[in-house]
Formats: structure tokens, sequence, C-alpha cells
């Protein structure tokens, strides 16, 4: 630890407030000297001292579905963040805001108002653009310039225009998905991948560190939401191959639980035969976590975002056609959970998922 009587000298140490000050300046230079992680990192900024000044973000978050709620509790438990929340459903916002102390705001403007962060987390890019405008969209008054992170799975184009449009006001702007699911956001490690200006991410990196284990800067405004989708895409790919592997090893005599022992212990592993397909295959478990419709916007942005570029992307635009829902489906889509492919329900090695479920699977199997 650092020795500091030569910068003090002998003035003032029986003092109560020097030696006050010379215990917080001391713990906060040893925990960020020595933090291992984000969690460290983050609390080690949050020891305020005389010698080193921290202030505190005030926060607003926008958007308290599936993902977003427990992003958001990870940010009300955070020591000194100041937490205001807005969702579309009222009544979730202000539940959410009775349990955990945080201001319920009544529109999106309010919720920014004072507001040094203001964190987005909504379906798709077009709903995050749809809060910029009317009377009561973050447009309306800009009290004092703030940084807008999008945690949206949004699609880059749709980005660039937010960006540009928040930048005429003096608003910077991050797209910054997330990954990592519910579980992910619950625990406080989600993976966040961010576009945009390195210098922005690094002012609002201590926010972001409340629920995130790992930020990454990919490149330029709309980078966060193309390697998402990417991701998106190669999730898809690896459950639907996946799943027609398991159905042909079935039809050999080898039972799915034996299949994915291998090759959870081999080099075809991915996180849909370590963790989805366990879970929802064998253990025949479907919880809401993340939707159908959701994964399928994704696959179509990666797939967009290839043919724009005229990238040569056979697999991907497979694995988007295959997983388009016909018309009639849609609706029921939406308030459908993840669940493990169709190939498995058609060979009779997956059964149709429960009730809530039971319409879509059997349109996209061709059941009837």
């Amino acid at each position: 630890m650092l020795d500091h009587r030569g910068a003090y000298g002998n003035v003032g140490r029986r003092d109560a407030r020097y030696r006050r000050e010379r215990r917080e300046y001391g713990a906060h230079t040893m925990l960020a000297t020595h933090a291992s992680d984000s969690e460290m990192r983050y609390h080690s900024r949050n020891i305020t001292s005389p010698l080193s000044p921290v202030s505190m973000p005030t926060v607003a978050f926008l958007g308290l579905g599936a993902i977003g709620r427990p992003m958001a509790a990870c940010l009300a438990k955070s020591s000194g963040v100041t937490l205001a929340v807005w969702n579309r459903t009222a009544e979730k916002a202000a539940a959410f805001a009775a349990e955990h102390g945080a201001r319920h705001a009544l529109t999106p403007v309010d919720a920014a108002r004072g507001a040094d962060v203001v964190i987005t987390c909504l379906p798709i890019s077009a709903d995050v653009e749809s809060l910029l405008d009317g009377k009561d969209g973050l447009l309306s008054e800009v009290s004092k310039p703030y940084t807008l992170v999008d945690c949206t799975s949004g699609d880059p184009a749709t980005s660039r225009r937010i960006a540009e449009r928040l930048a005429e006001v003096g608003i910077d702007y991050l797209d910054a998905p997330v990954s990592g699911g519910v579980k992910g956001a619950e625990s406080g490690t989600l993976t966040v991948m961010v576009g945009g200006d390195a210098a922005v991410l690094e002012r609002v990196r201590p926010t972001l560190e409340a629920f995130a284990k790992k930020i990454v800067h990919c490149g330029d405004i709309g980078a966060g939401d193309a390697v998402k989708a990417v991701n998106q895409a190669m999730l898809a790919i690896h459950i639907w191959s996946l799943g027609e592997g398991l159905v042909a090893l079935s039809k050999l005599g080898v039972k799915p639980d034996v299949a994915l022992e291998v090759i959870n212990a081999s080099s075809g592993r991915s996180n849909a035969s370590m963790n989805l397909f366990p879970e929802r295959v064998i253990g025949r478990a479907f919880p809401r976590t993340f939707k159908v419709a959701l994964l399928d916007k994704d696959i179509d942005i990666a797939a967009g975002m290839a043919r724009e570029l005229k990238v040569p992307s056979p697999l991907t635009q497979l694995t988007a056609d295959l997983s388009e829902p016909s018309p009639a489906s849609t609706k029921a889509l939406r308030s459908c959970s993840i669940a493990p492919t169709t190939s498995l329900a058609r060979a009779g090695v997956l059964r149709v998922p429960p009730f809530h479920c039971k319409h879509v699977h059997r349109q996209r199997v061709g059941l009837r």
C-alpha cells in the first residue's frame, strides 16, 4: 500500500478527520489496485473520499421485461445509484418501484429527467425509436445531456438512425445488446456487446458493470447489434443441427441423453447441447424465458445484414427460412418460450411443449 507520510508530514496526525480520510483513501486504493472482477471494480469506484471524489449516477431504466427487470434490479441494489423506471405496462413499473425503492416514472421523458444514463431494453429497435417522439417522448424535453444505452437486441440501421437524432440534441448513444439470459441478468453476469464511441462506453462502464460480467467494445454504432445478431443466428443453427442429429441417432437406437453426454465432452458441444437440450429435451422443462419470436427476429437481422453486405451465407439464410413462423401462428408465437426444434417432435423424440405453446409447435412441425 502507498505510504503518504511524505506527502502529509507530521501535521494533523492526531486529527480524527485526517485519520478517517486516510483510511478511506487506503481502502479505495487497495480495492482499485487488487480488484480481480467486475464487482470489485464497481464497488471500488463507489468508495467516496475527499481525496478521490466519485459522482454516482442517476439512472433511468425503460423496459422491465424478462431480461430488463432483473437488470434493473441489479442497478437498484448498487450502492449510490438513483434509479427511475418506466414500463409500457405501468403496473409492472409501479410494482418494481415499490419493491426496490426506485422512482416510478409515468412517461419516458419523466424517467429521463435529470438522468445521467438512460437504459432501454425493449423487444425491437422500432420500439426504442418510438420512445423518442410525442409529448411524452425522450426528445420532447432534454433538461441536460445524458447517455442512452440501448440494451435491445436491435438492428444496426435503426440504431444508427436513433444515434443521429439524439446527437442533434447532445445525447450520446450506445447500442449494447446483452447475452446470458434471465439467469445471467439475475446474477449480474451478462455479456454486453457495445457499438459506439469508446470514450462514452468508459464513462458509463461502472453503471453497466452492475449487471454485466463482460463488456466488449465491438466498434462503431451498430456493431453491438451486428455481433448479437450473428450470435443468435449461431444459436439457432446449433439448435436446428443438434435436433436433426439427435433424431438420426435415435433412429439408430442411441438415446438423446447418451448422445448429449458424449457430445458435451467432445468438439461438437455448444450452449444448445450443454444447457438448452438437457433442460428442455431431456428434462421436459419449458420455462418462459426467451421468446421464439425474438430469436426469429434476430436471425432475420443476421440474414438481412449478410444480404446487404453481399456475403454468401446459405446456412444463415436457410435457418432464417426454417425459423419463419406461419401467419396463423405469429400471435401465439409471441407468448411462447423458446424450445428445442421441430424435427425432434416430428420424429417422436420430443413431445409438443405445454399447452401455451401447443398450437405454435403444431404449426411449425406440420402437425394438425
